[in-house]
């Protein structure tokens, strides 16, 4: 079936200043480049530090047994774990650990408005179902950590330095560092990006060069192949398209080998900033996700909009945003009648008076306050989310929006880009 032809325009009424932060990011990321070959070796000598402790003095193995929030959002950890070098990250444990690694991800901002020049400047696939992961494999080991950043498997593996075979072994610079999602069903990683390959560093590099490198290097090695004895678990690269009308149906409607969850589109521009970032976005209908509309742990669609926000010095609850974006107040009394202390992640139902906007800004929020977030959770939700969650309520981003925002002079053959990533 062709893509629908839409040819009118499509403008929203402003919901946020999402556009504008787009601009900043991409502005910021040229004037301010960072070390990013430092970034990776950090994080591999992490994972080999906390690897080589024995299991009876170390409590971050015990993290293994923390599930992972079925919705959560991060974003970059505070001065203690932001920063830090690698002899200082390779010694945390436990908290500090977790929340140093959860900072480790690029998040991806839910899209509350439509990127301008979407089908110039962004790709787009479908979101593979699971659980998100950092994955590490260096000096003949491989681990991969869930958002929260508490360890899910430890596992020998064909990616370079992942296990202890004579031809993969190498030496400690050959380590890898891969964005996954794990699928369940099929016990697969599904690769969405590559961070570093061989100890050569990507975190500075455009999504354009990271998803052709991806594509060219990840089957090179097996670790596409079947499971086998130093290889446990098969991973898979994800078809990206060009955002034109045909990619973004393709990416819709076409078969995947894996249950999806929603659409992930990437600025080709951006580099892989860690924490939130609005140059990754994540959309989801009714059709390409089983989970539109947040649930409970029964998964049951809740009746209020939840929300889990920060509590500051000063009483204000914030979002997980930099700079954060503040939904209200609690007065001392409260706080101080409750028990709670600043840091506290607080959950908040949004009761019938909503949210109310003036020129895409967050004017009032009417919140009911429900009790503390659960203790696995380590940031609190983003603007962004609370947002989109708000619209799926009420006035929902649809696809045939999607679709009429992208200029039909721009459509081309239903067809992957020239950094298809198939497994």
């Amino acid at each position: 079936m062709a893509p629908h032809d839409i040819r009118r325009p499509f403008k929203r009424p402003a919901m946020s200043d999402q556009q504008r932060r787009r601009e900043l990011s991409l502005q910021r990321q040229a004037q301010n480049r960072r070390d990013a070959q430092h970034q990776a070796r950090c994080l591999a000598t992490s994972v080999l530090s906390l690897q080589s402790q024995t299991p009876g003095s170390s409590p971050e193995l015990e993290l293994e047994l923390i599930p992972e929030p079925e919705f959560q959002t991060e974003q970059e950890a505070g001065a203690l774990t932001k920063d830090l070098d690698i002899c200082r990250a390779s010694k945390l444990k436990g908290v500090e650990a977790r929340k140093w690694f959860a900072s480790q991800l690029m998040l991806p901002e839910w899209m509350i408005d439509v990127p301008d020049r979407l089908s110039h400047d962004w790709y787009v696939f479908a979101r593979p179902a699971g659980k998100r992961c950092i994955v590490v494999s260096s000096n003949g080991t491989t681990v991969s950590r869930v958002r929260n950043g508490s360890i899910f498997h430890h596992f020998p593996s064909a990616l370079p330095g992942g296990a202890r075979t004579k031809d993969q072994s190498g030496s400690a610079q050959s380590y890898c560092i891969l964005d996954c999602i794990f699928h369940e069903l099929d016990q697969t990683y599904y690769v969405i990006d590559m961070v570093c390959w061989r100890g050569y560093s990507l975190y500075d590099c455009t999504a354009e060069f990271r998803f052709f490198w991806l594509n060219s290097k990840l089957a090179e090695t097996g670790a596409c192949d079947s499971p086998s004895r130093y290889h446990k678990f098969r991973f898979c690269a994800v078809p990206v398209y060009n955002c034109d009308q045909s990619g973004v149906y393709a990416a819709y409607t076409g078969a995947v080998p894996y249950v999806k969850d929603g659409l992930l589109f990437y600025n080709k521009h951006a580099h892989y900033q860690t924490g939130n970032t609005p140059l990754a976005l994540v959309w989801k209908d009714e059709h390409c996700s089983q989970y539109v509309i947040d649930t409970d742990s029964k998964g049951q669609v809740l009746s209020q909009q939840q929300v889990v926000l920060e509590l500051q010095d000063d009483g204000k609850l914030c979002t997980s945003d930099d700079p954060p974006v503040i939904f209200g107040c609690l007065d001392v009394e409260f706080i101080e009648k409750s028990e709670l202390q600043s840091g506290y992640l607080l959950k908040f139902a949004i009761s019938d008076g909503g949210l109310s906007f003036v020129d895409g800004k967050l004017e009032k929020a009417d919140l009911h306050f429900l009790g503390k977030a659960n203790r696995a959770r380590m940031f609190a939700d983003s603007y962004s989310k609370v947002v989109f969650q708000y619209m799926v309520r009420h006035t929902p981003l649809k696809f045939d929006d999607l679709l009429g925002s992208i200029s039909s002079t721009d459509d081309e053959a239903n067809k992957p880009c020239d950094v298809e990533m198939d497994g």
